[in-house]
């Protein structure tokens, strides 16, 4: 099966040297995540569209890359705003451009995200996780999901909770992000072993065993962005 297009490290070379101290994340670090997320979805359409082949229609590659593609001509103005409105944003983009029932799930990550956020200016561990938090609470609300239904719950939830575990014991930005990535991809590994609840790849069945799923390892691409981005 064809591996994803990954984001060269040479695009984080430039930030690097300012976060080793930092705990922090800004505006415009959310800024700089939100565009470096979009630069790696959109190249995996194609490997996408090639997971949902085996439970769905095939299209969510197109869908998600058309919604991230709407996105990146809108970051000049999320450049002007604070952090949970960049967020927002983003969410709202997401929910208008993409197709089909995808849009909505995941512009309610970042909608949420954003609305936990508020007026932080700066955000850390126990922020993540807040955000986190509503995010996985938003979406297990409008798709009627949990964790085992085989959707991209199962990369959110365990990413999620590994974030409030680390807000718990004080661990740093780069671990939590770290360990939250750790949590996403086991996440996507257990997704083939499950068969669907949810969603077309419900249809599929026992046929969708030793597939992963298609919107859960769009969430360890994002988690994935987050580690890197702080690594």
């Amino acid at each position: 099966m064809r591996r994803p297009t990954v984001l060269p490290s040479s695009s984080y070379e430039t930030r690097r040297e300012r976060l080793r101290q930092v705990e922090k994340l800004t505006a415009i670090d959310v800024v700089n995540i939100i565009t470096d997320f979009s630069k790696l979805i959109i190249p995996n359409r194609d490997y996408l569209n090639e997971l949902d082949g085996k439970l769905g229609d095939a299209d969510f590659g197109t869908s998600i890359s058309g919604g991230f593609s709407a996105v990146e001509k809108i970051i000049p103005e999320l450049g002007l705003v604070t952090s949970g409105m960049a967020l927002g944003k983003t969410g709202i983009t997401l929910v208008k451009s993409m197709g089909g029932a995808s849009g909505p799930l995941f512009g309610t990550i970042f909608m949420k995200a954003g609305k936990e956020l508020g007026n932080k200016s700066d955000i850390g561990v126990q922020e993540l996780a807040s955000m986190f938090s509503a995010s996985l609470a938003g979406v297990k609300a409008l798709g009627k999901s949990n964790a085992g239904d085989k959707t991209l719950i199962d990369a959110l939830e365990p990413a999620t909770m590994a974030l409030v575990a680390a807000a718990a014991k004080g661990s740093s930005l780069k671990a939590a992000l770290s360990e939250a990535y750790a949590a996403a991809a086991q996440g996507v590994e257990d997704t083939k072993k499950m068969i669907a609840n949810r969603g077309r790849a419900h249809y599929v069945g026992e046929r969708g065993l030793g597939h992963q799923d298609p919107g859960a390892t769009a969430i360890q691409m994002l988690f994935q962005v987050f580690a890197d981005y702080v690594k």
